[in-house]
């Protein structure tokens, strides 16, 4: 290699450490969804895109799920390489139950409002604080915050993994208070939350969504977890983002109002080209739908230089992988048992 070479790629490393991500020009109409599929057959890599990101990114992509089915497909794949076309924590967790696989993130600033509501150290004061408390966090945590914990749960298993414990155990969850609130309801419980949340769906607004039933009075309204409990009440359907997707496709209606993550509708439409889905509004501006920013940081130019260059990648400290490891373990362990 000349030292031109070597030069110019001293230059793209430091600049990818500045961005936090892979910048590195690209050929003009090069076709990158075929390049990527080459890539991955080449490096043994499987690229797992959540549904809150880009739609191109999820037609990539050999799966696409919410967090549970993410985590699932990441415990058992064979491939050398894993891509996580989501946000950080997801990356962390990939890299939690594979550690001797390279786990890359396209854009290490994709961050999660709900993870970041969550600092560990402040998170440990709480738990000490409350020492005779099972702690259950939400999958939407740091590593760190996972290693403070004795089970992980997601929105498609939060419920059932919460009544497997006896009704008068003292439980600790965090850090989503409107999924707590809501198990709460379910399941008659009063347990501890930590006041963490959603920047998404913490911003739908209920008078935007009746507005919008007005006008669609035949269309049935989804709405995740993480929402308020007041939009919660207007639902005709609350679950998970795969669990609304299976609702949506399923279900007789021809028209729905959806109050979660805007990606979705994507995989929605695809379900069901035939039906219409309309994406929720924000009560803070006058946009049409709700957008997680930090999923939209993964692009298709981001995934082909991430798989190119085997960058960023994803480390957890191994002391604290040992600890996260566990709950995360006991969350899959019980999913199964229950059939999730």
């Amino acid at each position: 290699m000349t030292n031109q070479k070597i030069n110019k790629m001293e230059e793209i490393n430091k600049k990818w450490h500045e961005l936090g991500y892979v910048d590195e020009p690209i050929a003009e109409g090069l076709d990158l969804k075929t390049e990527i599929r080459k890539l991955c057959k080449a490096k043994n890599a499987i690229v797992m895109a959540h549904y809150y990101t880009d739609g191109a990114v999820q037609d990539v992509a050999d799966f696409v799920g919410d967090s549970l089915a993410l985590a699932q497909q990441a415990a058992k794949t064979d491939a050398d390489i894993i891509v996580m076309c989501g946000v950080h924590f997801m990356g962390e967790t990939n890299k939690i139950l594979c550690p001797n696989k390279k786990v890359l993130v396209p854009d290490l600033n994709a961050s999660c409002s709900l993870a970041e509501s969550c600092p560990a150290d402040e998170f440990e004061k709480f738990v000490k604080a409350h020492p005779d408390h099972t702690v259950i966090s939400y999958v939407n945590t740091t590593a760190a915050v996972k290693a403070l914990t004795d089970v992980v749960v997601t929105s498609s298993n939060a419920r059932q993994i919460v009544e497997s414990f006896p009704k008068d155990t003292p439980i600790i969850f965090g850090p989503d208070q409107n999924l707590g609130q809501y198990i709460n309801s379910l399941t008659g419980r009063n347990m501890l939350l930590w006041e963490g949340a959603c920047h998404v769906h913490e911003k739908f607004s209920v008078e935007k969504i009746l507005k919008l039933k007005a006008d669609h009075p035949k269309a049935k309204i989804l709405a995740h977890p993480e929402c308020k409990g007041a939009l919660l009440k207007l639902a005709d359907k609350v679950g998970s983002t795969s669990a609304l997707l299976k609702y949506s496709i399923a279900d007789e209606a021809q028209e729905f109002i959806v109050a979660t993550e805007s990606g979705i509708l994507h995989e929605m439409q695809k379900g069901a080209p035939h039906k219409t889905f309309i994406p929720a509004p924000p009560d803070d501006s006058t946009c049409a739908c709700n957008e997680c920013n930090f999923m939209k940081l993964i692009s298709m130019k981001k995934l082909y230089n991430c798989l190119k260059y085997e960058w960023p990648e994803i480390k957890v400290d191994p002391h604290v992988a040992e600890k996260a490891v566990r709950p995360i373990n006991k969350m899959l362990e019980i999913s199964k048992q229950l059939g999730l």
